[in-house]
This record gives structure tokens, sequence and C-alpha cells, in this order.
């Protein structure tokens, strides 16, 4: 189990109390990846949500002509895999490979769910960090779009 010590230094993680990151802790896993090994793969089952403890994972899709596309790098404190839990997918849509050797945690899918329905106000704390993560992104891909069409 985790130290929620560990867990605080999370992003997905920051805003919960001591009681609630007890809780969190009981249900996260460690898991480690060598470089160049799969996280996961585009079309395998969802898994749940990955925090990157330390390390590198690049989060890429093949195109439709078969060249790989590489959407992020995301090291420490960066999360991974959300998107397929809170939209319900039964399957990842893209892939996640460990480009360094990696440590990860994983909040498995089921054991979001369980939490959605039975600490509805520490998930609250949870999604409004997806959702604040997301926005960053998204003002942050407007950003490159702009450049690039300011640029053509």
């Amino acid at each position: 189990m985790p130290d929620k010590t560990e867990l605080k230094k999370q992003i997905l993680f920051s805003d919960l109390t001591e009681a609630e990151l007890v809780k969190i802790a009981q249900k996260i896993t460690f898991e480690k990846f060598s470089k160049g090994k799969p996280i996961f793969k585009a079309g395998e089952q969802t898994k749940g949500i990955f925090l990157v403890k330390n390390g590198k994972v690049e989060i890429s899709m093949l195109t439709a002509d078969g060249w790989k596309q590489t959407l992020a790098v995301l090291v420490e404190n960066h999360i991974f895999g959300e998107l397929s839990v809170i939209e319900d997918k039964k399957t990842h849509g893209a892939d996640a490979t460990a480009i360094d050797d990696t440590e990860v945690y994983r909040f498995k899918t089921e054991d979001f769910k369980a939490f959605e329905q039975s600490d509805a106000i520490m998930m609250y704390k949870i999604m409004k960090t997806i959702a604040r993560i997301a926005s960053k992104n998204v003002h942050s891909m407007n950003e490159k779009l702009m450049k690039l069409l300011i640029s053509y």
C-alpha cells in the first residue's frame, strides 16, 4: 500500500484530507515498467487512472496509415488513462509506453467507480482536479493550434 504522504504529492490527490488519503491508499496499486514496456495499448480493457510517480510515459496513437503519433510525454505528477475511466469506455483509446524506467500508481477503474457511489465529496474533489487538468490541456492545445495556423 502506498504511503499517504507520497500520494498527497500527486496532483490528483492534493486536495484530499488525511482521512480521504487513507481510503485512497488502501486501493491504489504501485507498478513498475521498464524502459520501452507498454503500460497499456489502445483497444485493451480500461485499467484505470495512472499517476506518474517517476520516469516518463509516452501517450501515442497510430495514424490511419500506420505512423505512430506522439500525443504527450508525461513526467512525475502527471495523470493518464482518466478519460477512458470518466467516459466509461471499455477500452483505452491510445497507447501508453514507459520511455524511461517508470513507476506509477494505479487507481483501478472499479475502485474509482465504487468511490463514486460511496464517497461523493472525495470524488468531487478528484473530479474537480481532473477538470482543471483537462482545462489546462485544452488551453495549451488551443495555443499550439493558433501558433500553427499563424505560421501557416
